[in-house]
């Protein structure tokens, strides 16, 4: 005869086995979130900022917009749409934007956020000058409206990488220019976060051969503070080469409009690695991990030695730790195969540990040709060069989340979109025209229905096709041949 276990013994297995299940989870829970870099396909000049229980993210767009990432978790920046914050139609300033950079300052009607950044006119670089928005509140995302252009009247020039340095009380601004052959480094007191009060004080130039790589260059300074010294981080030589690195200052006390009080190091802090393959590491920034206890970079560089001054530079990110001397120690770029912890508080998993995994192509009926963006136009390419023209990221319908958008991956957020017959590569400028018009019905496809066809969702009946050898819109009913079904057929390859 079986004995019955006793209602005792039973309570007590059961609790035994609640606990090493709670014991298991809260193991697993323990153990640090990983990601793995790149955050972006497309990032130079990154800035990125905790606040408020999410991260900021903002980077070069090279056009007239200006876009901005947010997400609770620094891997969810992956995959998080870039949102359009500010569009420019000003023709003294509206393209070629560059470097963004936000600073929480305090301003006339409290604390308010300011948006750094370079532009200039179009069909040239040599205009360049520093911009800045101001915010409406105290949200990273805006709305942001147009404050000024800060300049010194004594010498308005070409101006780029604008940056904060808070120090003694005041404001001052850094900022990189060109004094003959040479890209050098300037601060000047500012009155207001969007004005100079003062002439710019020249406090560094390119002198060693680490900062004389392609061209002579000292850019991008960023302040760097810590338990009472103050640093700037710059990067230094041609961003087109392989060589481009981050070189320090440190203050030495006294007046920070002298440059007597600026001590350069003459070794880079931050330099390629080839073994993991990292080139040009640099224009950066800084940020805090959620709970305040760890310091991060935040750098752009290329997979490649070849790689040069555009926008395939990625977005990277890496903990560092500080010198018994009380210097940073920025350790060496990480390669892209390895998993690193999350910032501390972090618990987010990475969506996209290899982040092309994300990525998709769309071929052409019949062809070995793919989609693709040649600034804002579109057309089908045999060899898409660079490849990452003909790289995209679908996501849910802008207008209906039960179609689709078409995102550029090397350019974020600009969207395929049609304008009337037309179809362009368009920045998201927030309108319900705009989500319209970048909203596309998947269908089954005209020449194949294992391939294929997008419909317009604004346009019912017109399909994303050839019209007089163009990449445009065409109504069904001309779509009669089999090149033009062949036309507007695709195949979704990832």
């Amino acid at each position: 005869m079986t004995r019955l276990s006793s209602p005792r013994l039973i309570v007590g297995m059961v609790c035994a086995i609640l606990a090493l299940l709670t014991l298991s989870l809260s193991s697993a829970q323990s153990e640090p979130a990983t990601l793995r870099n790149p955050l972006t396909i497309s990032g130079p000049d990154p800035w990125l900022t905790y606040y408020d229980g999410y991260y900021y993210l903002a980077t070069t767009t090279g056009g007239s917009t200006l876009n901005m990432r947010r997400s609770p978790t620094l891997a969810g920046l992956k995959t998080a749409s870039p949102i359009h914050i500010y569009q420019e139609t000003d023709p003294s300033r509206c393209c070629n934007m560059w470097a963004p950079e936000f600073h929480l300052l305090e301003g006339p009607d409290g604390p308010r956020w300011y948006y750094y950044y370079s532009a200039g006119t179009s069909g040239t670089l040599d205009n360049q000058r520093t911009h800045v928005l101001e915010s409406a509140g105290t949200d990273p995302m805006g709305p942001y409206s147009y404050k000024g252009r800060l300049f010194d009247p004594g010498m308005d020039t070409w101006a780029i990488d604008g940056s904060i340095l808070q120090l003694n009380d005041a404001l001052h601004f850094l900022f990189s220019s060109w004094v003959g052959p040479n890209q050098v480094l300037f601060i000047a007191p500012m009155s207001d976060p969007w004005t100079l009060n003062g002439p710019r004080v020249q406090i560094a130039a390119p002198e060693y051969d680490w900062e004389k790589s392609g061209l002579n260059v000292t850019e991008g300074p960023v302040a760097l503070q810590h338990d009472g010294r103050t640093f700037i981080i710059y990067s230094g030589s041609f961003c087109a080469t392989p060589d481009y690195a981050l070189g320090m200052l440190t203050y030495n006390g006294g007046d920070p409009l002298d440059a007597a009080s600026w001590v350069k190091s003459p070794e880079p802090l931050f330099q390629r690695s080839d073994a993991n393959g990292v080139f040009g590491p640099g224009h950066n920034g800084f940020f805090k991990s959620p709970d305040g206890t760890e310091d991060w970079i935040v750098y752009h560089a290329n997979d490649s030695e070849v790689g040069v001054c555009d926008d395939q530079r990625t977005t990277r990110v890496q903990k560092f730790t500080w010198n018994a001397d009380g210097t940073p120690n920025f350790g060496v770029p990480v390669a892209l195969d390895e998993a690193i912890a999350a910032p501390s508080g972090d618990t987010g998993i990475d969506p996209l540990p290899d982040i092309t995994a994300g990525v998709t192509r769309l071929q052409g009926y019949g062809l070995d040709a793919f989609l693709r963006h040649v600034d804002e136009a579109v057309r089908l390419d045999f060899a898409p060069s660079p490849l990452q023209d003909s790289w995209f990221f679908i996501h849910p319908g802008l207008a209906d989340d039960e179609a689709i958008s078409i995102e550029a991956a090397n350019r974020p957020g600009f969207f395929l979109r049609h304008q009337g017959m037309a179809v362009i590569f368009a920045p998201n400028d927030g309108s319900a025209e705009f989500a319209e018009a970048a909203t596309w019905w998947r269908r089954p496809g005209l020449a194949d229905d294992t391939w294929l066809s997008l419909e317009a969702f604004s346009q019912p009946g017109s399909f994303l096709g050839q019209r007089f050898g163009v990449t445009a819109l065409a109504e069904l009913a001309t779509i009669t041949s089999e090149r033009a079904r062949a036309d507007a057929t695709f195949l979704e390859v990832k």
